[in-house]
Formats: C-alpha cells, structure tokens, sequence
C-alpha cells in the first residue's frame, strides 16, 4: 500500500475561539460596511445641499421670468429666454389656473361685467424626497413682497412668485415654485378745461405652453396680441380673483390679501389692456 502522507494545518485561535485570519475578514468586512454607510449618508446629503440649491436658484429663475414676461405682454412678436436648472426637478404648466373678474360702474352705462383671459400658471417641482419645507408652508419672492393681486404703481410686478408645500391630491407628491400673474394699476391726469383721470389696469396672461427638443433647460416667453377695453365716466370697479378649483387651485394656494378689491375713484377714463404671452420650454 502506498505511503500516503496526510498534512494537517491548524490556525491559533484567540481567546473566542476565532481565527487570526477569520477574525481580519470579520473586520474587513465592518469596515467596508461603515464605509458604505458614511458613503451613502455623504452622498444623501450632497444630494439635499443640490436640490436645496436648485430649488433656491429656481426661485430666482421665476422672478426673472415675471420680468420678462411683463416686458414681452405689451410688444407684439417680442421674445425672452430664460434659463434655469433642472436635475431634481421639472417644469410645468397649468392652463386655465386663475381668473380675474372685473364688475365696472359709469354714469352713463351703469355696471358693465367682463372677465379677463383666463390664465395659466408656470411650476417649478420639486419631490419632497429632495426638498421638504413642511405641510402647508407657503412663502412669497420676495418674502415682503406685497400679497395684494392688485399692485398700484407705474412699475410695480405684475406677478407673484409662491414657494409652497401643499399636501393635497393634486399636489402630493412636490414642493412647488409657482409664476402667478397678477394687475398693475396706475392713475393719472392730463390737465386741462376740464382735466381728465385716467385709471390703467394691465394684467398678462399665460395662455399655451409647448416644447421643443434642446439640450438647455430655458423657458421663451412671446408676446401674441393685447387686447384693450375703455370705459368713460367711471366712478367705481370691483375686481375679484377667481381661482380654478376644478384645476386644484383654491384660495389657499394664492393666499391673496384678499380675494376682492373695490375702487372708488372720482369720474375717470378706465383703461385695461390684457396682454397674451406664450410659453415655450427650450429653445425654438
């Protein structure tokens, strides 16, 4: 029969009873998984920082887009780009989001009601997964900014920008930046025998929005047409903002001033001009 030599290894073990070789993979392995950890909270938070920092930058890009669009409204075929970051979240367009309603009293007419274009309102989404302010936090941009929808002044906005977090089935799932179009008012007289008041109102509306194929996220504002309404011998005006709530928007998404504002005025010329802008995401 063969010689047959069998070679028996054996390892030291330590006081538990584990290897020395055993026991450096046990601790390898801790190691790797604490590092997986660290990694995985670091990029978490480098993740939040981002979308933080999106979502503030975006709130800049709104306000931003209001000025353009209060530039394009009143110049026909007149365009603005503007750009605007997206990796967290996307843009959106709701049609039809928010009415303005406007109840005129004249001497020689009595009241005469007529209601602006409806508008649509231009999102910005962001999941709460990556920016949560907490349910039903609501904030304006500027957080001072007048929370009236009727801004009196030749060069006051003729848009708010909201910053809210609504709970709700239409709105569940992100925290929103909203571009709300709202009414400039100015007055003003011309002297003469006898001097004339006139009383300007200009509201711009968001009307359609489409998109192109571009590698540069960015929004194209236009303007497409104005239309004018002129009533004579005027004493009083009643305008009331109208939110859609078949379209998910109530009072509390706007959280106007108030929902209604009346105007006495002496005997002028009322003058509104409704400017229609569309809204094109990409570059053309």
């Amino acid at each position: 029969m063969p010689n047959t030599r069998i070679r028996y290894q054996s390892f030291r073990k330590n006081k538990k009873g584990v290897s020395p070789a055993l026991s450096t993979i046990i601790l390898m392995t801790a190691v790797i998984a604490m590092i997986m950890v660290a990694m995985s909270y670091a990029n978490g938070m480098l993740n939040s920082q981002m979308a933080n920092n999106e979502f503030t930058s975006n709130q800049q890009f709104m306000a931003t887009t209001g000025q353009q669009m209060d530039a394009v409204a009143w110049n026909l075929g007149s365009t603005q780009t503007v750009t605007y970051s997206t990796h967290f979240g996307f843009l959106s367009f709701n049609a039809s989001a928010l009415n303005y309603s406007f109840a005129v009293y004249s001497s020689s007419s009595g009241w005469v009601n007529f209601t602006a274009p409806a508008t649509g309102l231009l999102l910005y989404n962001m999941p709460l997964s990556y920016v949560s302010l907490g349910s039903n936090y609501f904030e304006r941009v500027p957080v001072n900014a007048n929370s009236s929808f009727l801004q009196q002044g030749a060069s006051v906005p003729v848009n708010q920008v909201l910053c809210e977090e609504k709970l709700s089935s239409n709105s569940s799932c992100y925290t929103r930046i909203a571009l709300v179009p709202t009414i400039r008012m100015f007055n003003s007289t011309i002297m003469g025998t006898p001097s004339t008041s006139y009383y300007k109102f200009y509201l711009p509306y968001l009307c359609q929005f489409s998109t192109t194929h571009s590698s540069s996220p960015s929004v194209t504002l236009t303007g497409e047409n104005v239309t004018e309404i002129t009533t004579s011998g005027v004493t009083k005006i009643i305008v009331t903002a109208i939110p859609s709530i078949s379209a998910g928007f109530n009072s509390s998404f706007f959280n106007f001033a108030n929902n209604s504002v009346t105007l006495n005025i002496p005997s002028s010329v009322a003058e509104f001009y409704f400017g229609e802008v569309t809204t094109t995401e990409g570059c053309s």
